[in-house]
């Protein structure tokens, strides 16, 4: 990951719900959409309702992630994006010093979370225990995703669960770019479900919560 001299997130504090680190079963990363918070994502722990699990939700400086749409060209959200993507890293990284795996950990999010969390998983493949992105995906301008690509790249997630939410259409993201994420994600070797929700306001709705909650469940239980 590229290295800020100034990272505007590298100090902005974790708030954690669930089981402590050292007695959970999984870790589940919840990052945030613009303008929200790491308190109103957390909030999802109750929602999921999951035994055993540590929830961790970091805040973005200033309640966004990096300034502009995630359609951007990638170096117009920079020092903020790769600081972003640094703040997961740090905080995937201190999950398994507390000893568990990637394949013990789900990352999720909402919206401007929701690209982070793909972002961060295709920019980092490892086999983690699933992705959930609530209306997002892949960040960069149109015609400028190239992950999944390479020859070593096609095994990368091994089969890891990841679930793509939407309305359609949606005001920040295009329901295109939520498919195009999901066959790159597929190209890396993710098992990728993709569910659209015609006419759906740029919310979270109920049956998005059970599909998630049922891919931490199933998370929970696969040794």
């Amino acid at each position: 990951m590229k290295i800020n001299s100034n990272p505007p997130h590298a100090v902005t504090p974790v708030l954690t719900a669930g089981a402590s680190l050292d007695k959970a079963s999984l870790a589940v990363v919840l990052l945030h959409g613009r303008g929200g918070s790491a308190e109103d994502i957390l909030g999802l722990a109750s929602a999921f309702d999951t035994h055993d699990v540590a929830y961790l939700a970091p805040q973005a400086a200033g309640h966004t992630w990096y300034p502009l749409s995630f359609l951007a060209p990638r170096q117009d959200n920079e020092p903020y994006l790769s600081s972003a993507l640094d703040k997961v890293e740090a905080i995937v990284r201190s999950i398994e010093q507390s000893g568990l795996q990637p394949n013990r950990i789900v990352l999720a999010g909402f919206s401007q979370g929701a690209c982070l969390s793909a972002e961060f998983v295709a920019s980092d493949p490892a086999k983690y225990a699933g992705l959930i992105a609530f209306t997002g995906g892949l960040i960069g301008s149109p015609g400028s995703l190239r992950y999944g690509t390479g020859p070593a790249s096609s095994a990368k997630l091994d089969g890891m669960p990841v679930l793509l939410s939407s309305g359609d259409p949606d005001p920040h993201v295009p329901w295109q770019r939520v498919e195009e994420s999901a066959s790159i994600l597929r190209a890396m070797g993710a098992s990728v479900t993709t569910n659209r929700y015609p006419g759906r306001p740029h919310t979270i709705v109920g049956d998005e919560l059970t599909h998630a909650r049922l891919l931490i469940e199933h998370a929970r239980k696969v040794s």
